[in-house]
C-alpha cells in the first residue's frame, strides 16, 4: 500500500467556526493538518496569516490570483498580468504558494483559434513573472454548470495550453469535481500528461461535499492518480456536511489507497 496522500484543507469553506483565516490555519493545525489553501487574498488578513503560518509550521498549497481577469480577452491582458505580479508580491510573506489562474469568459465573435492564441499570450506573460519570482502558476479548468460561458472547462484544453506556453512555472490544477461535472473520463484526460499537473482538488458529486457523500468512486479516483504517477497533495475543496473532525476523518478514509 502506498503512503497516504497529504491533504490540504480549503480554509475558505472549512473550519469556519474558528473565525478569520489566521485562526482557521491554527484550527487546521490542531486537527492534524500541515497544508491549507484558500481563494482570493485582498480581503483576507494576510499579515496575520503569515504570523499563523510561522507559529504553526503550516504551509499554503495554493490561493487565487486576485483580482481575476480574463486570459482570452486582450483588453484585460495587462490587468491580468498586473494581478499576477501584485499577487506574487503580496503573498510572498505566505511562503510563495502556488497561484491559481482561471480563464475568464468566452469573447463573443472570437474564434477558437483566437481564444487559444490569446490565452497562450496572456499565460506566457504571466509565466514570465512567475519564473522571475520563483512561483508556480496553476491553470484551473472550471465547469459550465457554475459558469455557463467560461472559456476553460476542459482538462484536455487546459493541458494543451500548459504545453503551448511551455514554462516550468505553469502547471494545471486538476479538480476532480469540475472534471466530473463536465463528464470527463479522468484516466483518459490525464493519461500521459500527469507531469503537467501540480495540484489536485476533490469534492464529491453532485453537491460538492466531502468524499463519501455522493456518487464518485474514491477508490478508483485515488488508484487512477497513483497509476498515472501523481504524488502531490490533494486539496479538500468542498463544503463540509459534518463537523470538521468527522469530515476530515471521512475524507482521509475515502482518499486512502
Amino acid at each position: 500500500m502506498s503512503a497516504a496522500y497529504q491533504i490540504s484543507s480549503c480554509i475558505e469553506w472549512q473550519f469556519a467556526e474558528a473565525g478569520e483565516l489566521d485562526a482557521r490555519l491554527r484550527a487546521a493545525k490542531a486537527a492534524g493538518l500541515e497544508l491549507a489553501e484558500f481563494h482570493l487574498w485582498r480581503d483576507k488578513p494576510v499579515d496575520a496569516m503569515a504570523q499563523a503560518l510561522a507559529e504553526t509550521g503550516m504551509r499554503l498549497t495554493s490561493l487565487c490570483v486576485d483580482p481575476r481577469r480574463s486570459i482570452v480577452d486582450p483588453a484585460e491582458r495587462e490587468e491580468m498580468v498586473t494581478a499576477v505580479r501584485e499577487t506574487i508580491a503580496a503573498t510572498a510573506i505566505l511562503g510563495k504558494p502556488n497561484l491559481i489562474v482561471a480563464s475568464g469568459f468566452r469573447v463573443e465573435g472570437m474564434s477558437e483559434e483566437e481564444h487559444f492564441a490569446n490565452a497562450v499570450a496572456a499565460l506566457r506573460a504571466a509565466a514570465d513573472e512567475a519564473e522571475a519570482a520563483g512561483v508556480m502558476l496553476l491553470l484551473e479548468p472550471l465547469n459550465t454548470q457554475l459558469f455557463a460561458t467560461m472559456y476553460l472547462v476542459s482538462t484536455t484544453l487546459g493541458l494543451d495550453l500548459v504545453e503551448a506556453v511551455n514554462s516550468p512555472n505553469l502547471r494545471l490544477l486538476y479538480d476532480v469535481w469540475h472534471s466530473a461535472v463536465m463528464g470527463e473520463d479522468m484516466a483518459q484526460v490525464l493519461k500521459g500528461r500527469m507531469h503537467l499537473v501540480a495540484h489536485v482538488q476533490v469534492a464529491d458529486m453532485p453537491d460538492r461535499n466531502e468524499p463519501g457523500t455522493g456518487s464518485l468512486d474514491w477508490a478508483d479516483v485515488t488508484r487512477t492518480l497513483r497509476d498515472l504517477g501523481y504524488a502531490g497533495a490533494i486539496g479538500l475543496e468542498y463544503f463540509p456536511t459534518l463537523p470538521m473532525e468527522q469530515s476530515l476523518e471521512q475524507s482521509r478514509r475515502m482518499l486512502a489507497d
